[in-house]
């Protein structure tokens, strides 16, 4: 075997590790990436179980406090808005996030509102199609949580794969970008006043 014929292999030896090793981390990037497409899937899952489940609670408590009438309005109309914003897991922007998490947060808030009256119906409160609603909706939130934590997981080992020497220059050669988390709500950071 002569020098140039050697020299020849030892080239296509090279550019074959580096386009197995391009190839390898363009399929870990994809993986990683519908990873983080997954865990999103599983929140709008989560939230879409509480919003079906809205329905039916509204209905019972319309049957023991029907002058609730603004409450229950309230849940209705926050549960159409919360359904309405969409958000596209493949190039979501922190303000994406941050808008569908402000409509689930006031979906949030009018539930609490409507859990709240029935403490003044102790009919309704007593109604074991209400308090099973209710335990489905605890579970429900309890549920959301666990989505929203495994979507940050996600998309944190995303983000530290995708900025990450040398698979960033796969990545960049891919125009891939950073996927947002979900964060705390404004105010969260406080600890509430309580009064007696």
């Amino acid at each position: 075997m002569n020098k140039k014929t050697l020299t020849w292999i030892v080239v296509l030896g090279v550019l074959a590790i580096v386009i197995i090793w391009g190839v390898g981390r363009y399929n870990a990037i994809i993986t990683a990436e519908e990873n983080v497409n997954t865990a999103w899937s599983q929140v709008e899952n989560q939230y879409q179980r509480r919003a079906d489940l809205i329905p039916n609670l509204v209905e019972t408590v319309k049957g023991y406090a029907a002058h609730e009438s603004a409450t229950l309005e309230g849940v209705i109309a926050a549960r159409a808005k919360a359904t309405q914003v969409v958000v596209d897991p493949t190039n979501a922007t922190a303000e994406q996030i941050a808008a569908f998490q402000a409509a689930q947060g006031e979906l949030s808030q009018a539930l609490g509102r409507l859990m709240a009256i029935s403490e003044n119906y102790p009919d309704l409160k007593a109604s074991q199609n209400f308090a099973a609603l209710q335990s489905q909706l605890e579970g429900t939130e309890n549920r959301i949580t666990v989505a929203r934590n495994n979507f940050n997981e996600m998309a944190r080992q995303f983000n530290t794969m995708i900025r990450r020497f040398p698979t960033n220059l796969i990545a960049n050669a891919m125009n891939v970008e950073k996927h947002p988390y979900f964060e705390a709500n404004d105010g969260a950071d406080k600890a509430p006043q309580v009064q007696f």
